[in-house]
């Protein structure tokens, strides 16, 4: 086989990016926009030592779960990755595409996640959920500017004015903006050769209020004859907001530095109501937040108040705890949790978006709610540091709630969180991988896994939120061990080295304490008898942790040394 060859494949699986797997002579195909059950004729675009890649050329049977996307750009667009996909099985993909990461990232134990991890949340409706859109703004063949996405992985703009997955507003804003460019022949940015002016259009609507806000990003300080733009968009029904954001750098960053009101005000104004996360109906409780061009706001609103709903449920608040929100952005999730706590510290790095957190606590009224700029993995340890000898209620919170970006809880975080030893973490994630590698950290550092729930804040796409509830492991909640030696049924292998031994040789070679419960569990997968009382729970209810994946290498190398295995 090789690149351009036609190969017939029957699509058996679905990659985390929603790609479609098949297998042809033994060699496994990963092909997009391919759905599961397809049956298709697919030529072969890169192949690899033992996997390849391919697109589809013809579909020979299609699939019982494939459906007619609303979006006949889906394909080309790249954004909608899994479109063509019934929604039911959508949901499915995204619950498994969480579990999977947990499990083969996180060293969970498959048991344990199925028995944890409740049935995703899903949408009632998966087109036009979008709350925010930022569309580069090139031009086409004959030099007349077009608004649209890149390609994937590319940076070739695709012309959309109405993407279904937006508001229908957005293309009323993007007609009455390039119809001022052509008229006024005002020209597109072009990233080759850093000319040009107009490079995004960003639009935010506001759900619960209907207010729009323009952001037009542009290279350079101002746009000529300003006021026939404000004219055609303030004819607009609900626009609130007009600014430009001036970005001059040679960058693929969206946003610069300086931002300037032009008509309206700086913010639109958007509320999210909290819900009963039994049914997840509405309640009469709501906040109500600015939000500014810069503001990170979640961009699907309706299942954002499911969202936020689950993880103030998480932390369990009686009024009287201790909080900190970590990533807390324009103070979303700080001032939902505000409500119910005694004091919430959030932390972000953004200045504008403190100030926007500052407002919003505010305008709610809420005076229980402090925000500090700056890293979360810089402002908690020098908080840490200054406060640990003086306040232990400060040091040691009741609950820390974080939202950090698709990378991740910085490692410096994660140890300080450790060390402040919270009594509940809530972890909202848009990035279940990375979820996962966070949640190895605070486990093995004595957090125990209680809930997961996966939220689709992105249908249509492979993306999904999930939200995740730790608390701390105490010996009680975990397992009664027997410890008693006499009642160990030693066979001829483990003779051959003590527990103790073993432990710490993990030590020595590894820099890794391991229990004996640890050892006890790789013992057993590696075939080795253990006695039949040893390490077991004595009450059905104890909680047995699983050994991670990190230790259990450690622990078979340390077998392999005592040649027990």
């Amino acid at each position: 086989m090789q690149k351009n060859d036609i190969i017939e494949l029957k699509i058996e699986d679905m990659g985390v990016d929603g790609e479609g797997i098949g297998k042809y002579d033994g060699m496994t195909f990963f092909v997009k926009d391919a759905v599961l059950g397809d049956e298709i004729e697919a030529r072969i675009t890169k192949m690899k030592k033992n996997y390849g890649y391919a697109r589809v050329e013809q579909i020979l049977s299609p699939s019982k779960f494939r459906v007619t996307p609303q979006c006949e750009l889906h394909r080309r667009c790249g954004g909608c990755q899994i479109q063509a996909l019934d929604y039911e099985k959508q949901l499915e993909f995204k619950q498994n595409k969480v579990r999977g990461n947990l499990i083969r990232i996180g060293g969970f134990a498959p048991e344990l996640i199925d028995r944890i991890m409740l049935p995703v949340v899903g949408m009632k409706e998966p087109y036009r959920y979008r709350n925010k859109a930022q569309f580069p703004i090139g031009a086409d063949k004959d030099g007349n500017p077009v608004a649209g996405f890149y390609a994937a992985r590319t940076h070739s703009i695709i012309p959309v004015n109405d993407c279904k997955l937006g508001v229908e507003e957005n293309q009323i804003i993007l007609n009455e903006v390039l119809s001022y460019m052509k008229e006024y022949h005002v020209a597109s940015y072009d990233e080759n050769t850093g000319k040009g002016l107009v490079r995004h259009v960003l639009i935010r609507y506001g759900f619960s209020t209907k207010e729009l806000m323009v952001c037009v990003i542009i290279n350079g300080s101002s746009l000529p004859k300003v006021e026939k733009l404000i004219d055609r968009l303030t004819a607009i029904e609900g626009m609130k907001s007009i600014s430009i954001n001036q970005n001059t750098k040679k960058t693929n960053v969206i946003l610069g530095d300086v931002t300037k009101c032009i008509w309206g005000d700086p913010y639109i104004t958007d509320m999210i109501h909290l819900c009963d996360t039994k049914d997840f109906s509405l309640t009469d409780t709501a906040v109500a937040y600015h939000i500014s061009p810069q503001s990170f706001y979640q961009v699907n609103p309706v299942q954002t108040e499911k969202l936020y709903s689950l993880a103030l449920d998480y932390a369990g608040l009686t009024g009287k705890e201790t909080v900190w929100d970590l990533y807390c952005g324009i103070g979303t999730i700080s001032l939902f949790l505000a409500q119910k706590a005694g004091k919430v510290y959030g932390v972000e790095i953004i200045p504008q978006a403190i100030e926007d957190a500052k407002n919003n606590a505010a305008l709610n009224g809420i005076n229980n709610a402090e925000f500090f700029v700056g890293k979360a993995e810089e402002v908690l340890p020098a908080f840490y540091e200054k406060k640990k000898d003086t306040d232990a209620d400060m040091l040691h919170p009741d609950v820390i709630v974080v939202d950090p970006p698709r990378k991740g809880c910085d490692g410096v975080c994660l140890e300080t969180m450790l060390k402040m030893q919270p009594e509940r973490i809530v972890y909202v994630s848009c990035d279940s991988a990375t979820l996962a590698r966070d949640l190895k950290v605070l486990c093995e550092g004595g957090y125990e896994l209680c809930k997961v729930r996966a939220v689709d804040q992105f249908g249509n796409t492979t993306h999904v939120e999930t939200v995740v509830l730790l608390s701390q492991q105490k010996p009680d909640d975990t397992i009664e061990i027997d410890l008693d030696l006499d009642e160990l049924d030693a066979t001829s292998a483990e003779l051959k080295a003590t527990y103790q031994e073993i432990k710490d040789y993990v030590l020595k070679e590894f820099g890794l304490k391991v229990s004996s419960l640890y050892i006890s569990q790789v013992k057993r997968k590696c075939g080795i008898e253990v006695g039949e009382n040893y390490n077991l729970p004595k009450s059905e209810n104890a909680r047995v942790p699983q050994c991670p994946k990190e230790k259990e290498d450690a622990i078979k190398a340390a077998l392999k040394y005592f040649a027990m295995i």
